[in-house]
């Protein structure tokens, strides 16, 4: 796979493991920030810096990154230096899209939206950072009428952006549109089996083979227990468990079994058979078949049904982008997304109770759409806009603000976010702890870079938690203040027992604390892997 090479490439990519690990400082409250709102934060500040501060606590988390980054066009806007050269773009892009991709759950989708200055390039490094097999698709978005220029003088009108969408691995679904379609018209063929059929195992699967004469397909009036006809090709091959079973299994079995054979494969399909029929290839040289699937079980005891349709490549929003300029309240000209745009995306790639993040927030489009559909979100912007714009754009969502999507949703308000800055550094340059880290935040560092996962749960006592088998504990802070010495930090014969008999556990475990006053042999004889604070806890 071809790579770009810019310069300052290796500083770029050596960014993001030494940007440091900032605190988070909460400024202040707005709203109910209580229940399905904990979440909602909107940071002021460098986004690298808060991308970084971020991994401990929310790493694998977020379900859909919108980014609306600047789109280097040599030009000056209001609010962004969108002026950059060619390499410094690419070197400010790169480190960020990987925390964002450490921040994306693996079902989890990107979507970032550029215009075709930097697109081409910003494919490539998309390709490089996300993989090539996780792009998607480009989404060609209309953001300006076709009478309408940017200026008289142009040679070229710009009427078209794009969204280019990344998935973080091979499984993540969007959610596709669907279309109401009646009763079960589509579940119009009944199979019947005429003979037993020859047995034998294919993929781990028990399946039944019928050659012809030995079963009939009948196309009859759909009805609830009806099967549903479709072929095995193109991208079903990879999409669904029947069509990649049909490719790694069935497709190449036509001088086993001759032409026109029945597959009948257990535990397959979402219908409550128990099995599904598939057919194998009506000739040598044919790598298409069918298959057939019954009514899934949610859908059983529904008069209208629902089908799926593929999502678009191009959707006109140039009405909605001619007239954002004052939705929120805020005023926020060349760059502003409408709302509606916004949560089209939104749609396709996530869910409400999803967490959705934008490191670009401008001026909160995203934060504000996700808070009126009932998503929890992380914004972060580094302008003096993230107080002018954002917190009362958002102010004004918490009090029922019913433009942009507001009206559609029939938003009528509540809700709340935090507004947090960028602290110190958690960690000075000799690795050293900052006086001003908690228990609860050095414990998220060291549970995130023992497991890798966010350190999302409670951190209120000495075990973090258990991991692939192996206990995790803390000694920081006193968080056993009533055992001496140094308040529990130090893991001594008393401090050890306490935790025995307080948090135990069998298996093996390791202990960070400021120094360990047991022997090699008790440690070994009690599993205990110690690791002293501050030389051990690392920037993963």
């Amino acid at each position: 796979m071809p790579f770009l090479d810019w310069v300052n490439k290796n500083q770029a990519k050596e960014t993001t493991r030494e940007v440091p690990y900032h605190l988070l400082k909460q400024e202040s409250i707005h709203g109910d920030v209580s229940g399905a709102n904990a979440d909602n934060l909107l940071i002021q500040g460098d986004n690298l810096l808060a991308l970084k501060a971020l991994i401990p606590f929310y790493a694998g988390r977020v379900k859909c990154i919108f980014i609306d980054p600047p789109y280097n066009t040599q030009s000056a806007f209001e609010h962004y230096d969108d002026k950059l050269e060619h390499s410094q773009w690419l070197s400010m892009m790169y480190p960020r899209l990987v925390l964002l991709r450490e921040l994306l759950s693996k079902d989890g989708f990107i979507i970032f939206h550029i215009d075709d200055a930097e697109s081409h390039y910003a494919k490539v490094l998309m390709d490089e950072v996300f993989g090539r097999s996780n792009y998607q698709t480009s989404i060609y978005v209309q953001v300006r009428y076709t009478s309408k220029t940017l200026k008289s003088d142009m040679a070229y009108h710009k009427q078209i952006e794009q969204a280019l969408v990344y998935r973080h691995s091979w499984g993540a679904k969007p959610y596709k549109p669907s279309i109401q379609t009646e009763g079960f018209e589509k579940f119009n063929f009944d199979i019947t089996e005429l003979a037993q059929g020859r047995e034998t195992v294919l993929g781990g699967k028990a399946v039944t083979i019928f050659r012809p004469g030995e079963y009939e397909i009948k196309k009859v009036a759909g009805h609830v227990d009806g099967l549903k006809e479709i072929w095995a090709t193109g991208s079903i091959l990879d999409g669904n468990s029947s069509g990649r079973f049909f490719r790694d299994y069935l497709a190449g079995r036509f001088e086993a079994d001759g032409a026109g054979a029945l597959y009948k494969v257990a535990d397959i399909g979402d219908d409550g058979l128990g099995y599904r029929y598939l057919t194998g290839p009506k000739k040598a040289s044919a790598t298409k078949g069918k298959y057939f699937q019954g009514v899934p079980m949610e859908k059983r005891s529904l008069d209208v049904q629902e089908a799926e349709i593929p999502i678009e490549n191009f959707y006109d929003f140039s009405p909605q982008f001619g007239n954002c300029r004052n939705e929120g309240g805020v005023d926020f000209r060349s760059g502003k997304k409408p709302e509606a745009y916004v949560k089209k995306m939104l749609d396709l790639f996530s869910k409400p109770g999803d967490l959705v993040m934008d490191s670009f927030l401008g001026s909160g489009s995203t934060a504000a759409v996700a808070h009126k559909t009932g998503r929890g979100y992380i914004g972060i912007e580094q302008g003096e806009q993230a107080r002018t714009h954002c917190i009362p754009r958002l102010m004004t969502v918490i009090s029922g603000d019913r433009t942009g999507v507001g009206a559609e949703v029939e938003w009528s308000g509540g809700g709340g976010f935090r507004f947090c800055t960028l602290g110190e550094p958690a960690f000075d340059e000799q690795g050293r702890i900052s006086a001003t880290v908690q228990f609860a935040t050095l414990a998220a560092y060291v549970w995130h870079f023992e497991t890798g996962e966010p350190g999302h749960q409670v951190f209120d006592k000495p075990l973090l938690g258990v991991n692939n088998g192996t206990a995790f504990y803390l000694l920081y802070n006193g968080i056993l203040g009533d055992r001496r010495p140094a308040g529990g930090n130090v893991l001594t014969h008393a401090v050890l027992q306490a935790i025995n008999e307080i948090f135990p556990h069998s298996g093996p475990k390791v202990v960070y604390g400021e120094m360990s006053r047991l022997g090699a042999s008790r440690l070994a004889a009690e599993g205990i892997t110690f690791k002293q604070i501050p030389y051990d806890v690392k920037m993963r």
